[in-house]
C-alpha cells in the first residue's frame, strides 16, 4: 500500500516518461507537482526504497517495472473515473480532472474492475487520452498536433495536451470537441495562426491552442 502522496509522485514520473526517453530530472517532477526539488529528492529516496524507482546522480529518476506497473493502474483508475463521472453523471469534460484526482486513490480492484465493466470496457477517456488495461497496457491511436497540418489538410479531433478547465472551456466555446472533423482553411506564415473549418463553421486559432490539440489525419 502506497500514499496519496507516493501514488502522485509516481504518477507524475509515468506521464513525465511517457514524453521523454531520458531519466525525468528531480526540477521536472518539482515542475509538474508544482513542489520545490527538496521535497522531490526525499520522495525519490523513499519510493527508491520501496523498488518503485531507479535513481542515478545526473542521469535522473526512472520508474522501475514495478513502478510503472502501479502507476499505469493509478492512471487506470483515474480515467476510467472520469469516463463515468461524464458517461453517468453528466459531468462536463472540463470538470471532471478534480473529482477523478481525489477518486484515483481507491484500492478495492474489484471495485475498479466493476467500474470497468459497467462502462463497457472503454478504451480512452472523455479527453481522448489512452486507458491502461488490467496489465497496465495502453491502446494507443496514432495522432499528431492540430499545428502540424497544412492548408487543405483534414483530421479528427481525438484528444488534447492541455486537459485544464480554461481551456477545455475555451474548446466547448468554439465547437472543438472529440470527434469533430477538422479542415485547415489556411496556414498564416507570420505566427502559425490557423483558419480551420469545423463542420460548417469557419475560425481562427492561435499556434498555442493548436500545439494542444491531437488529431488523427484523414
Amino acid at each position: 500500500m502506497f500514499s496519496q502522496s507516493e501514488e502522485n509522485y509516481i504518477k507524475a514520473i509515468y506521464h513525465l516518461e511517457t514524453i521523454s526517453n531520458k531519466g525525468i530530472s528531480t526540477n521536472a517532477i518539482a515542475k509538474k507537482l508544482e513542489t520545490k526539488a527538496s521535497s522531490v529528492t526525499d520522495m525519490i529516496k523513499k519510493l527508491s526504497e520501496k523498488e518503485l524507482v531507479i535513481y542515478k546522480k545526473y542521469q535522473g529518476v526512472k520508474l522501475t517495472s514495478f513502478g510503472k506497473k502501479i502507476a499505469a493502474n493509478i492512471v487506470r483508475k483515474h480515467r476510467l473515473w472520469e469516463v463515468f463521472l461524464v458517461d453517468k453523471l453528466n459531468f462536463s469534460w472540463d470538470e471532471v480532472h478534480e473529482v477523478a484526482e481525489q477518486l484515483e486513490h481507491i484500492k478495492s480492484p474489484k471495485l475498479i474492475n466493476q467500474l470497468d465493466a459497467l462502462l463497457g470496457f472503454p478504451t480512452h477517456d472523455p479527453h481522448g487520452d489512452p486507458i491502461p488495461d488490467k496489465e497496465g497496457n495502453l491502446n494507443v491511436i496514432d495522432k499528431i498536433l492540430l499545428s502540424s497540418l497544412l492548408k487543405n489538410d483534414s483530421g479528427v479531433c481525438v484528444g488534447v495536451d492541455d486537459s485544464s478547465s480554461e481551456f477545455l472551456q475555451f474548446l466547448d466555446k468554439k465547437g472543438i470537441t472529440l470527434g469533430k472533423q477538422i479542415t485547415v482553411l489556411e496556414k498564416e506564415g507570420y505566427d502559425d495562426s490557423l483558419s480551420i473549418k469545423i463542420e460548417n463553421k469557419k475560425l481562427t486559432i492561435s499556434n498555442k491552442i493548436a500545439n494542444n490539440i491531437y488529431i488523427k489525419k484523414l
